[in-house]
């Protein structure tokens, strides 16, 4: 973004729970250091801004946050975000990539405006859904006429004319539009909200209409390393040994060092590569309260228990490899759980 775009007055900010990997934190460091920027440290609002987690698992009497009751993301992430941002309009840009099907943080709040710079749609789809309205149809077939070759245009204007319905529903009529061009796309949204109140409204122009690259998560790696930013260790790969057999395991996504979300084979990495953090998460687990909804850390670190994760993984690894998938631990713990979008993008 401020390669391509070094016009745009972009501020970073960071969600800091007290509860990162060190690793997390080096990253931050390093962003600054190489962007030449100061990423804002959003705290909750508590005494000891360097531990807000503890002071909210205390106000509610010990209970741990889990998938169906997200605390620590409505009180850690989104509400210091929302704070400090006000009333502002604003442009929030997420970097979910093209490699991934899901929408991530989208506020309730008026003055938020989502934008993917990753993805083939950099719009999020409370503003596809304004825009893709049947209502538009005819305003939508005329601005197509501007900003499409002659050649294309009769397609997009049969894709446009054909109304959303229950046979032919918005999703596949985005993606016919986007296969048309992406830039086009851009620039017929961005005149049908014009007469909305979204942020990017405002704008007299928004140079994110004319991106068209999707970036996986091969071009995010190479970005980081490539800048000098680097990856965080904990997404290298680690190899380890079961019953003679050689299998891979990693961290999936940044995020607290004990977060609900990680898988097993995750918490055994935790164990074996950082135990200190290990320990901290286990000393949370008491009176009913675990991370894991069947079974308690330190039962999860028993030698045979920990034998047993670790073959069930390398299976799962297999298999993704003979099906011809990556059978990067990512992208099979991404087939499983999406996770805490509000934490991880």
């Amino acid at each position: 973004m401020q390669t391509l775009y070094p016009a745009m007055q972009i501020e970073y900010y960071t969600c800091d729970t007290g509860k990162e990997l060190d690793e997390t934190y080096q990253l931050i460091r390093n962003l600054e250091s190489k962007l030449g920027v100061n990423v804002h440290k959003l705290y909750a609002p508590t005494a000891d801004k360097e531990n807000p987690f503890d002071y909210y698992h205390h106000l509610y009497g010990g209970f741990l946050p889990s998938s169906n009751t997200r605390w620590c993301t409505q009180k850690l992430k989104i509400e210091p975000f929302e704070n400090y941002i006000g009333t502002t309009p604003v442009l929030s840009y997420v970097g979910i990539r093209g490699d991934e099907d899901r929408e991530g943080y989208i506020s309730t709040k008026s003055n938020v405006q989502s934008i993917f710079p990753f993805r083939k749609n950099i719009w999020s789809e409370e503003v596809v859904l304004k825009a893709m309205s049947n209502s538009n149809i005819s305003k939508m077939g005329k601005l197509y006429k501007e900003f499409l070759p002659a050649n294309l245009y009769q397609r997009a204007l049969d894709i446009v004319n054909t109304p959303l319905s229950f046979s032919y529903g918005q999703n596949q009529k985005v993606k016919n539009l986007l296969d048309l061009g992406p830039k086009a796309f851009n620039h017929v949204i961005f005149e049908l909200l014009r007469s909305t109140n979204f942020p990017v409204a405002s704008l007299d122009d928004f140079p994110l209409l004319d991106n068209d690259e999707v970036l996986v998560r091969a071009d995010i790696f190479r970005i980081l390393e490539e800048s000098g930013v680097g990856i965080p260790q904990y997404y290298k790969e680690i190899p380890y040994q079961v019953n003679g057999k050689t299998g891979n395991y990693n961290r999936s996504r940044s995020g607290c060092f004990f977060c609900f979300f990680q898988q097993k084979i995750e918490w055994v990495w935790l164990y074996e590569q950082n135990p200190a953090k290990f320990f901290l998460a286990m000393e949370y687990e008491k009176d009913g309260y675990t991370w894991n909804q069947n079974e308690r850390l330190e039962d999860l670190i028993n030698p045979e228990r920990i034998q047993q994760i670790k073959e069930e993984f390398l299976t799962k690894q297999v298999l993704a490899k003979s099906r011809m998938q990556s059978g990067r631990l990512i992208d099979i713990l991404d087939a499983e759980e999406e996770g805490c979008a509000s934490c991880f993008i």
